[in-house]
């Protein structure tokens, strides 16, 4: 899983596959000197901000850890009684016996679409990528055991979820008791800039956005769900998710994100994650690689339904898999989930006349909107900042003053220009997530080769092969949501009544009530990576405490 980064092309906070100098060296840099080879886990973000015991984790996760544990045993088997209906699970008796399930991000979905070049759509890859989890053409026709992945999802599904939820949050609608944001919100459903937050302006996580990301969201949805079903521990399940970015395998790392919160007492702690492995799109290939399989040649046809499992609950199962395929077709929601777009829009729907006007801000990366009344009012004001060399000023808006040391003395420092926003869509790459680090990038041999360029790409090129991932983004062969046509209450194809209905369905088959469910804290985080390290007698306590528990 290790990524080299070199400052080569460093052109943000977080940049892509790309090499990069251990903090605090740059000063003592030479011009001759090679450079530093680091491991992509100590720098999912800079300035060391990633705890060593982060690094572990995030080590674990990779396209060989996937092969390791589909070979460490025989998967759990499901049968239904034809009859009653109940379903049963074979293969408990083998301790190391798991249950696969896996979902896949639209972004990662459409980079792979890319490498075709053009000739295929994000659906089509969609269908090779359920071919190779699930189907007989891919995972299960090779391996110790012929393990595969019962369900493929599609995290559209909880994207969708995630949009609705984060609109009545930026009307302070939702997230009840104590765990709400405050204004203006920030969207968190980047990883990259989450850790950024934790680890280096801790004044900004109260206003950081507390609906779980559409990964999360999938995590703990699989998890309760199919623990309840089946009745089986919820680390029978091993849940893997395909993202385009690095970072999310941090996100899958997070103790907030754990059975010990939805199943206890709502508290961080070293339970079982909700996603237990994160790959990215340029993993997949690596693992299609390491079965001797060529991803290129697999069907680009649905599943067969004869090869297909349905899910134990009939409600999630037309919630996860829909008749219809959810798309997203409008560019002007940008890469990265929609997050703000829905949010103007579902606004905008509830004031009839209303319109949304939009201002470009320093760069292609700062855009501002207002949804503004038929009477020239502005009624809600959102913006976009994508890009850390932005997300940096934002933050340094946000800063508050400190209180005089003098008595009587006026606050020091804080911002001079507030914010006045209600609303931020933050991200941490430039162009939003179809850039993301972990995606199949221009240079990369598998493009080189079936594109057949000669020489090394320069900016334009990767300007226009991003233009080609965003393109299969939007690309639908089908764009009618499941929904459509059936609500009154629809906004970007979506009915927030048909999200809430599913939404107290999922909490009436787990008995967890919804905010638990869909929501997430966040806290200060001290990094340890470039610092002194403990002594060795604490070491041993550590060490010690962890025998036998934790991940």
């Amino acid at each position: 899983m290790s990524a080299i980064l070199s400052a080569d092309d460093l052109n943000d906070f977080i940049s892509p596959g790309v090499a990069y100098g251990t903090p605090g060296a740059a000063a003592a840099t030479t011009t001759n000197a090679p450079p530093a080879e680091i491991s992509l886990t100590d720098c999912l973000a800079c300035s060391g901000c990633v705890t060593s015991a982060e690094a572990v984790l995030v080590s674990l996760q990779s396209h060989s850890e996937v092969l390791t544990v589909l070979d460490s045993a025989p998967g759990l088997q499901l049968r239904q009684d034809g009859v009653s209906g109940k379903w049963t699970v074979e293969g408990l008796e083998n301790p190391n016996a798991k249950l696969f399930v896996a979902s896949v991000s639209p972004q990662a979905r459409a980079n792979l679409a890319a490498v075709f070049g053009g000739r295929i759509g994000e659906q089509a890859v969609g269908d090779m990528i359920a071919h190779l989890f699930s189907g007989s053409h891919g995972l299960r026709a090779g391996g110790k055991h012929g393990n595969g992945f019962t369900w493929v999802a599609d995290t559209n599904a909880t994207r969708e979820a995630c949009l609705v939820l984060g609109a009545e949050e930026a009307l302070g609608k939702a997230m009840g008791g104590d765990n709400k944001a405050s204004k203006p919100i920030l969207s968190s459903s980047c990883p990259g800039w989450v850790c950024y937050a934790e680890k280096t302006h801790p004044h900004v996580l109260p206003h950081l956005s507390r609906v779980k990301s559409p990964q999360a969201l999938m995590g703990t949805l699989i998890k309760t769900t199919l623990s309840r079903a089946l009745g089986i521990a919820p680390d029978r399940i091993w849940h893997l998710a395909v993202m385009p970015c690095f970072d999310k395998k941090l996100e899958a790392s997070r103790e907030e994100l754990t059975d010990s919160v939805w199943a206890g007492d709502g508290k961080p702690g070293r339970g079982v994650r909700d996603v237990d492995c994160v790959i990215t799109s340029k993993e997949i290939l690596m693992l299609t690689e390491s079965r001797g399989l060529d991803f290129f040649g697999l069907p680009q046809t649905p599943v067969p339904q004869a090869e297909k499992t349905p899910f134990p609950d009939s409600g999630i199962q037309q919630f996860l898999f829909p008749p219809r395929r959810r798309r997203q077709t409008d560019s002007a929601a940008g890469t990265s989930g929609g997050n703000l777009y829905f949010a103007l829009q579902y606004i905008s729907a509830q004031n009839p006349g209303s319109k949304i006007e939009t201002v470009r801000g320093r760069n292609a990366d700062v855009v501002e909107y207002s949804v503004v009344s038929a009477g020239g009012q502005p009624i809600f004001k959102a913006a976009r900042y994508y890009g850390f060399r932005n997300i940096q000023n934002l933050v340094r808006r946000l800063k508050p003053a400190r209180p005089s040391r003098m008595p009587g003395g006026k606050p020091v420092g804080g911002s001079r220009k507030q914010v006045e926003y209600s609303y931020v869509e933050v991200m941490a790459c430039p162009g939003g997530c179809t850039n993301g680090g972990g995606q199949v990038k221009v240079d990369d041999p598998v493009v080189v080769e079936r594109k057949g360029v000669i020489s090394k790409p320069g900016p334009q090129e990767q300007k226009d092969w991003l233009a080609e991932v965003d393109e299969a983004y939007f690309s639908a062969e089908d764009s009618e949501s499941a929904a459509e046509g059936k609500a009154a209450d629809l906004v970007a194809g979506i009915s927030s009544s048909g999200i809430r209905d599913t939404l107290a369905h999922w909490a009436s088959i787990t008995g967890i009530d919804v905010d638990r469910l869909v929501s997430t804290t966040y806290r200060e985080v001290i990094s340890d990576v470039g610092k002194d390290k403990t002594t060795d007698t604490e070491r041993v306590i550590q060490l010690a405490s962890k025998i036998g528990g934790g991940w």
